[in-house]
C-alpha cells in the first residue's frame, strides 16, 4: 500500500531492535517532514558514526578515538578493571556516575553450544593487560546466565597465579536477566555488593 521508497525506509527502521512496525512508520513519516537540512543532518550523523566509532585499543570499548577517554583518563583508579561483554553496558555504568576504574569489554560469552570458545572471546588481551599494569581487583560484570557462569570461572581460572581479587556483581542481578534493561539502583548495589569468587 505505501510507496517502494516509504516502504523500503519503514522496513529499514524494523531492522532495529525494539522496533515493530507502528513505530518504523512513525519514524519514516517523521523523515518525510524534515526539512532538507535536517535530513542531511541525519544523513552525516549516520556515515560519521559507521566512519568514526571503532573498539578502544586498550579496553575495546567503542570510541572515536584510538584510546578512549576512560583509559585517557588520569582521574580513574587504574588498579581495577570491570569487565562486560557489551560497550553499552560500561555507558550504563559511567551514567550511574559511582565507578571510578576502568573497563574491559570481551568480545562475547564462551558457549560450546554456539561453538564461541575461550580464544574467540580475546581474553589473550585482558590477560596480557591484567599482567603489565598493577591491577589489584578485576571485576565480573557478566550476564547472569550458564554462558556468563562459564565464562566469569573460566576468566577466574585464567587469573589464578596472579596476585589480584576477581569479583563478581552482587546478587541484585537476578539470574537470566538482561543487564542492559535494569535500573541503575540495582545495578549500583549489586557493584557496591559485589562478592570474592570462591
Amino acid at each position: 500500500m505505501y510507496p517502494d521508497s516509504l516502504k523500503n525506509l519503514i522496513e529499514s527502521f524494523q531492522s532495529f531492535p525494539g522496533i515493530g512496525e507502528k513505530t518504523a512508520e512513525r519514524m519514516a513519516f517523521s523523515i518525510i517532514g524534515f526539512d532538507d537540512e535536517k535530513v542531511e543532518l541525519l544523513q552525516e550523523n549516520l556515515e560519521n558514526v559507521k566512519k568514526s566509532i571503532h573498539p578502544c585499543k586498550i579496553c575495546n570499548t567503542l570510541t572515536d578515538e584510538d584510546i578512549c577517554s576512560i583509559c585517557n583518563s588520569d582521574l580513574r583508579d587504574k588498579s581495577t578493571i570491570l569487565i562486560v561483554e557489551d560497550s553499552k553496558l560500561v555507558f550504563l555504568f559511567e551514567k550511574m556516575g559511582t565507578y571510578k576504574g576502568l573497563y574491559h569489554v570481551i568480545e562475547g560469552l564462551i558457549s560450546p553450544l554456539d561453538d564461541i570458545n575461550p580464544e574467540d572471546i580475546g581474553l589473550d588481551k585482558l590477560l596480557d593487560r591484567v599482567k603489565k599494569n598493577q591491577i589489584k581487583e578485576v571485576i565480573l560484570a557478566l550476564k547472569p546466565s550458564v554462558e556468563g557462569e562459564i565464562t566469569s570461572l573460566y576468566i577466574k581460572k585464567v587469573l589464578e597465579g596472579i596476585d589480584i581479587v576477581v569479583t563478581r556483581l552482587a546478587s541484585g542481578v537476578p539470574i537470566g536477566a538482561d543487564m542492559e534493561y535494569m535500573d541503575s539502583l540495582t545495578l549500583e548495589r549489586a557493584l557496591e555488593d559485589r562478592k570474592v569468587i570462591s
